[in-house]
């Protein structure tokens, strides 16, 4: 395993020479991405004082760098500061929440929770050593990432400490066990880790992989590998490829044209003429994913077999020092602004494509400090810890599941390319995986708590304990956040049990998640979802449908003829069988009497209704959902019923029937959100 750079000289004589640069803190997040934002305002609204360590520019991670077509998987499995993160950034654009958003948009919002929080970020101070006593850290030294020295180190004291990186170094420094790269199948019972020659992201069946075609002794071209194929599903340190989640835009007045890179090389994209070759492309959608953004943004990601990924040339990131990170980092940069520079001005690219990728160029408005570029690599996967629990694809698919939940992952199970080789005289990508089908499921505190015997007072919710292809679900930036919340919590519990992080009260924590979510103290809202058997009843001709909806499932209601009815017209509000109406009534506990705003969650159905009749409270009224198109990422969103005075108790109901519909209605989810704290 590589090592960090070491020191010149003894670090004591360096600490004692800049014994003022010391600081005594509770908690000590290292990391300033979505998860370590969330997790140091949680801290510091549980009472404990809070020390944020970001090595870059710039906090938020992924969720400012680029990612605004936000990776979801289910919204349901997204709960506290984390659902309210996207209903603050929904504010911005007039919406109860958004999904999809402009990288300053976020940073904003990230920058509000602190200045609330009164957290103050260090910048630029990337670590260099850890200080324990057996199993028990005592400080962590950083020094200037820009001006790298002896005069430049400080040393963090904390009772607990969160690593938030998406590189681990505080778990790797504290001497806590961790893998980096793809476990055999065989080491957690698995079918999907390992090497995996699969057909997504993947090139056609004919394509040369030699500079000169049909003549292997003129070399490979750029960017393969000469290394035999793997067994399927035989593990090895090769680590899924990294990219950058690239903001454009269109719009004339704030576009900024792209130019030739330094160090550009054109003979790096030749594999893509070859692709282009093969199989034609109508649009630029054929070899990047592009996201629209609000204010004529994009979120461009990786798409098909030659693109924006950087295939094969991250292994050394994980373990790397910060040099030889560096270099990795800029080949990256250069590798994705050469990409998208070759398809907009070399000759030999389809002339459709190129006048496409003319219209598009770097906004001026964003990431105005670093060059109109974003500051942050698309790290998706680094080091991964061996905790006390390990999850796998059993929990994912729900074959194993866990009662010491903390967070939910609901995404697919995803991994991309982590190669591209030889096979039979063509080129192929392999590492790529994408398998769902799954509902949300819980992931362990425990995955996020190291080994007892290695620490006692350090958390990892990103590079928390899972194989390499359970992480590719759990690893999305609003799980990120909620387990940097739950890590938090925990911290301060641990401080004020005056125990280790191992033996803190798990039902205690999983009380404060479920009755505080945001950690202040305020009302939670109140979720009753059609899978609440307890507070859920129906009547008539519904069927479960397990995709596409809030949670683990809907109610669909399958319209042969449109009903002409009010809602109103019901003679029991709960039950539609007098009519023959099919109806499903959701019946919140209400814990404090007030005015709630209620929501219901609209997924997108195929013959869907106009109207969806809904009844509160005996009141009848028509809703007309229209799903936005910016969100359909998650199926679906929250679309108003109103405001309403809700007693104290179990009297209040709202039933969704099918009277009046005019066409096929869902039953999913209602959210009451107090309009009070």
């Amino acid at each position: 395993m590589r090592k960090f750079l070491l020191l010149a000289f003894p670090l004591s004589s360096l600490l004692a020479a800049s014994a003022q640069q010391a600081q005594t803190v509770d908690i000590c997040v290292y990391g300033g991405t979505s998860g370590g934002v969330i997790a140091a305002c949680a801290a510091k609204r549980a009472g404990k004082t809070v020390a944020l360590v970001e090595p870059g520019s710039q906090v938020g991670g992924l969720t400012t760098g680029g990612l605004g077509y936000t990776d979801i998987g289910n919204k349901y499995a997204i709960s506290g500061m984390a659902r309210d993160f996207y209903r603050r950034v929904g504010a911005h654009y007039g919406r109860f929440e958004s999904w999809v958003f402009e990288p300053h948009v976020a940073l904003d919002v990230f920058h509000g929770y602190l200045d609330e929080a009164h957290v103050k970020v260090v910048y630029h101070r990337r670590l260099v050593s850890v200080e324990k006593t057996g199993n028990l850290i005592r400080a962590i030294v950083t020094e200037d990432a820009e001006e790298p020295g002896p005069a430049t180190y400080r040393r963090i004291f904390a009772k607990q400490f969160i690593d938030c990186s998406y590189e681990g170094d505080l778990m790797a420094k504290a001497g806590v066990n961790y893998f980096v790269g793809r476990e055999a199948n065989g080491v957690y019972n698995e079918t999907y880790d390992g090497a995996q020659l699969r057909d997504k992201h993947q090139f056609p069946d004919g394509i040369d992989p030699y500079r000169i075609p049909g003549d292997p002794g003129s070399g490979l071209l750029w960017g393969i590998d000469a290394a035999p194929a793997d067994s399927p599903g035989e593990g090895d340190k090769r680590v899924q490829a990294y990219n950058f989640r690239i903001c454009l835009t269109n719009d004339p007045p704030d576009r900024i044209p792209i130019p030739k890179p330094a160090g550009y090389n054109a003979d790096h994209y030749l594999l893509l003429l070859r692709l282009l070759a093969k199989r034609p492309a109508r649009d630029l959608d054929a070899i990047m994913k592009i996201d629209h953004m609000p204010d004529h943004k994009t979120d461009i990601n990786n798409n098909g077999g030659f693109s924006t990924d950087m295939i094969g040339m991250n292994y050394d990131y994980p373990d790397g020092d910060y040099a030889a990170r560096e270099r990795i980092w800029k080949a990256h940069e250069r590798y994705t602004k050469g990409f998208l520079y070759f398809v907009g001005h070399d000759p030999r690219m389809p002339p459709a494509l190129r006048r496409e990728m003319a219209q598009w160029g770097y906004p001026k408005d964003e990431y105005t400090h670093t060059g109109h570029w974003t500051p942050q690599l698309y790290v998706r996967e680094s080091r991964r810890m061996i905790g006390v629990y390990v999850m796998t694809q059993a929990n994912a698919e729900g074959h194993t599941t866990v009662d010491d939940g903390i967070a939910l992952a609901a995404y697919t199970m995803d991994s991309h390319n982590a190669r591209r080789f030889v096979v039979n005289g063509m080129v192929k990508n392999e590492g790529d995986v994408q398998i769902g089908g799954f509902g949300p499921y819980p992931v362990a505190y425990r995955a996020i708590v190291p080994q007892k015997q290695q620490c006692v007072n350090l958390l990892v919710p990103v590079c928390l304990s899972a194989s390499h292809i359970a992480y590719g679900s759990i690893r999305m930036e609003p799980v990120f956040m909620v387990l940097g919340q739950s890590a938090a919590i925990a911290a301060a519990d641990a401080i004020d049990e005056h125990t280790a992080i191992q033996d803190i009260n798990i039902r205690r924590l999983q009380d404060q998640l479920r009755t505080n979510p945001l950690a202040d103290n305020s009302t939670p809202e109140i979720l009753v979802d059609n899978d609440d058997t307890a507070h859920v009843t129906q009547k008539g001709s519904w069927i479960t449908v397990t995709k596409g909806g809030y949670g683990p499932s809907m109610f669909v209601h399958k319209m042969g003829k449109a009903a002409t009815a009010n809602p109103g017209d019901a003679t029991n509000p709960g039950d539609g069988s007098d009519s023959g109406d099919a109806t499903v009534t959701f019946r919140p506990t209400i814990a404090r009497a007030g005015r709630y705003h209620i929501y219901l969650y609209q997924p997108a159905l195929r013959s869907a209704s106009t109207t969806t009749p809904v009844i509160v409270n005996g009141a009848g009224l028509f809703l007309h959902p229209s799903p936005g198109e910016d969100e359909q990422q998650s199926t679906g969103e929250w679309v108003s019923v109103g405001q309403f005075l809700l007693s104290k108790g179990s009297g209040s109901s709202v039933t969704i029937t099918s009277a009046g519909a005019s066409g096929d209605i869902a039953a999913d989810a209602v959210l009451f959100v107090p309009e009070f704290k």
